[in-house]
């Protein structure tokens, strides 16, 4: 089993920002897979927020050489625990790598995962399109650049974000979902909610920092009047369960997580435990997305846009037409590289 790594730039249409800062360019890591005949590809961002470079993860890349072969006569989800002990525990290397070898896996079924998994596709949600914070006029620039998405999702935590949302909700009738990332208060979410309901909001995700205690979390729950969706309170398997009681729904993020064989697992164990789904995305290539997009029937709602914000994108896979996600039929992930790209800065 072969193992090689492939760092990429990606140049994004417009710059990206939200409550903890601005990117024009996007760092990320594809994984590729190799055995035989057949190639896997995964892929993970670089995240500075979580501490996570290219240096940290091709580390802990390396470190799992030599159980790599195990991915030839088992599957991805029986690897999974090995491989985060000998990678100590890094997520966001080990997200990519699970994701390379499903795609693999798939490959050699002949089948795309959600089918592998035994998933049924059927009437799977559609993904929103984001809007990064920026002056208002420019948000509203950005919306009419992506005319006829159902929902769009709006990056806020600035002084201004109720009349963002007002300015918005003029140019369109589409459902609006909004993303705080950490940015509000207790006070600030219940009162937000109450305007924000008014306005066709749906759900409210991650309005105070996931270190906020638990009687703030409780508080909001109880008093506001729109859906709390969990991000950076639920990384992992083991924070499911903490976000009953205190969130109405849960965003996965492959990444965070580990990849999808976590994400499988936090997904059954939240609609077990009443918890509404969501899978999120960073701004990535299609490799990301289409990762992602094997999960949509164990979804409530998608936010699978990221590759829509680059200037280019690298790699075909997965399409999505104004947030109507075509299903995918190539086996593993159906992702390849795009003709005129070839992979920079390849290393193993």
């Amino acid at each position: 089993m072969e193992l090689r790594l492939h760092r990429l730039e990606l140049p994004l249409a417009d710059p990206f920002t939200i409550a903890r800062g601005t990117i024009t360019t996007q760092q990320s890591l594809v994984v590729e897979l190799r055995d035989g005949p057949w190639s896997g590809l995964g892929e993970v961002t670089v995240d500075h927020y979580y501490g996570h470079t290219f240096e940290s993860m091709t580390r802990s890349l390396a470190a799992a050489q030599g159980e790599l072969g195990r991915y030839a006569s088992e599957s991805p989800e029986a690897v999974w625990e090995r491989m985060l002990a000998v990678m100590q525990g890094d997520r966001f290397a080990l997200s990519a790598l699970d994701i390379a070898a499903h795609d693999l896996w798939g490959k050699r079924l002949g089948k795309p995962c959600w089918q592998a998994w035994g998933l049924t596709w059927f009437a799977v949600p559609d993904s929103s399109y984001t809007i990064g914070i920026d002056r208002i006029e420019k948000m509203v620039e950005k919306l009419e650049k992506q005319p006829g998405w159902g929902t769009y999702k709006i990056k806020l935590g600035t002084p201004d974000d109720l009349e963002i949302v007002r300015a918005l909700r003029q140019h369109t009738a589409a459902r609006f979902r909004v993303d705080a990332n950490c940015g509000w208060s207790v006070e600030q979410t219940i009162a937000m909610a109450k305007e924000l309901d008014q306005l066709g909001v749906e759900f409210i995700e991650q309005p105070l920092p996931a270190e906020a205690p638990g009687e703030d979390w409780h508080e909001v729950y109880q008093h506001s009047v729109l859906p709390l969706i969990a991000d950076e309170s639920c990384r992992t398997e083991a924070d499911v369960a903490a976000c009953v009681d205190r969130f109405h729904g849960i965003n996965v993020k492959l990444c965070k997580c580990g990849g999808l064989t976590p994400a499988l697992g936090m997904l059954r164990q939240a609609r077990q435990l009443g918890l509404k789904t969501m899978v999120g995305c960073m701004v990535e290539t299609s490799i990301g997305i289409s990762a992602a997009a094997q999960l949509l029937p164990l979804l409530d709602y998608a936010d699978l846009d990221g590759a829509v914000l680059l200037a280019t994108d690298p790699v075909s896979g997965v399409r999505i037409d104004r947030g109507r996600v075509s299903r995918p039929e190539l086996p593993g992930l159906g992702v390849r590289w795009q003709a005129h790209h070839t992979p920079s800065f390849p290393s193993s």
